[in-house]
C-alpha cells in the first residue's frame, strides 16, 4: 500500500494450540494468504500477547500471516506461568511451531520485546530467516531495565510516582525486586494490584501523546497479568542470555535483509538502543519517525512497518 496504512481487518482461517513442553500450550493462527509467502509475528512485553490489529501490517494476498502468543500471554495456557519460560525455550517454541506449520523460511517481524526475540531467533536459526522487520528496539540490558524502572520519571513524573508508590518506601530502592516478590505471590488480592500498577505506567508511556485505548487495554486482566508478571521476571533473570548477547552475535546475521523502525520520542525503548544496533549492523536500513513514541500503532511507526513489509514482497 503506497500510504502506509494498515491493510484491512482480516479474520484467521487456521488457529490452533501447540503442547511446547513442561505446562505451555501457545496459541497459534494463519491469515492471509494459504499459499503466500510466511510472516511471522512476535508481540512485545514480554507477555503483552497478540491482537488482531497486528494482522494488517502485511498485505493478505501475499503474506501468510503467522501471529501467536508467547508462553504465559494472551490465549497460550497458563497465563502468566512463569516455569519453564526463558528465551531459549521462546526461540525453541518458534522453531517448533515453524516445523508443525511445515514452513521452510519466512520473514521474521517484532517489535520492542519482539525485536529481542526476533534478534536471538535469527542469531540461533539465521538460514530460517528471510528479512527482519524491527521496532521499538529492545536488548534487554540492564541499563535498559534501569531505565524503564527508574529514568521514565524524569519525563512521566506522574505517572512513575502511581507505578513507585504501590511499593512501600522502604522497597523503593530495588523496585525490580519488590515488584517481583508480589506478581509472583499465589494470592490475586496481592499479584493483580500490582500487575494493572506496572501495566498501566507503561500504557502511560507508550505513545507521543495521550492514549485512553492504550491505557484501558493495558489494565484489562489477561494483558496486566501477562506483561507485568513476564516482565519482571524476564527483568530479573537478564533475558536468560548472556551479557550483550545479541549485539555480540550480530555477525550472525548481517547479511539477512532488515529494516529498523524506532520512534524518536519513545520512552519506553530510547533511541540509544536502536543507535547501538544501528552502530554494530550498518548494513541494516535505519529508519527515525521524528514525531512518535514507542507503540507499533503511532501513526508514523505503522507507516514505515507497512512499507518495509511492502517492499520485502520482492524477497521469495
Amino acid at each position: 500500500m503506497a500510504d502506509g496504512a494498515f491493510y484491512p481487518q482480516i479474520d484467521p482461517y487456521d488457529t490452533g494450540m501447540l503442547a511446547v513442553g513442561g505446562p505451555h500450550q501457545i496459541y497459534w493462527e494463519q491469515s492471509g494468504n494459504p499459499k503466500g509467502v510466511p510472516v511471522v509475528f512476535l508481540h512485545g512485553g514480554p507477555g503483552a500477547g497478540a491482537s488482531p490489529a497486528h494482522r494488517r501490517f502485511f498485505d493478505p494476498a501475499h503474506y501468510r500471516v503467522v501471529i501467536f502468543d508467547q508462553r504465559g500471554a494472551g490465549r497460550s495456557k497458563p497465563l502468566g506461568e512463569i516455569q519453564d519460560n526463558n528465551t531459549p525455550q521462546l526461540v525453541a517454541d518458534i522453531e517448533r511451531l515453524r516445523q508443525h506449520l511445515k514452513i521452510q523460511r519466512w520473514h521474521v517481524f517484532g517489535g520492542s520485546w519482539g525485536s529481542t526475540l526476533a534478534i536471538a531467533y535469527a542469531e540461533h536459526h539465521a538460514d530460517r530467516v528471510m528479512s527482519l522487520c524491527l521496532r521499538g528496539i529492545f536488548l534487554c540490558r540492564r541499563s535498559e531495565i534501569d531505565w524503564f524502572l527508574y529514568g521514565i520519571r524524569h519525563f512521566m513524573p506522574e505517572a512513575w510516582r502511581d507505578f513507585a508508590e504501590h511499593i512501600p518506601a522502604s522497597e523503593r530502592h530495588d523496585l525490580l525486586r519488590a515488584y517481583y516478590k508480589r506478581l509472583t505471590d499465589p494470592n490475586p488480592e496481592i499479584y493483580m494490584p500490582a500487575a494493572r500498577k506496572w501495566s498501566v505506567y507503561e500504557a502511560r508511556s507508550c505513545t507521543l501523546l495521550p492514549s485512553p485505548e492504550t491505557v484501558e487495554a493495558f489494565a484489562s486482566d489477561v494483558v496486566a497479568l501477562g506483561i507485568a508478571r513476564m516482565e519482571a521476571h524476564y527483568f530479573s533473570h537478564d533475558i536468560f542470555l548472556p551479557d550483550n548477547f545479541l549485539l555480540d552475535n550480530i555477525g550472525r546475521i548481517r547479511q539477512i535483509p532488515a529494516v529498523v523502525v524506532q520512534g524518536r520520542y519513545d520512552l519506553v525503548c530510547p533511541p540509544d538502543t536502536a543507535d547501538d544496533l544501528r552502530r554494530a549492523w550498518p548494513e541494516a536500513e535505519y529508519v527515525i519517525v521524528p514525531d512518535a513514541g514507542h507503540s507499533a500503532m503511532e501513526p508514523g511507526i505503522r507507516a514505515n512497518l507497512v512499507s518495509a513489509m511492502d517492499r520485502f514482497r520482492s524477497i521469495k
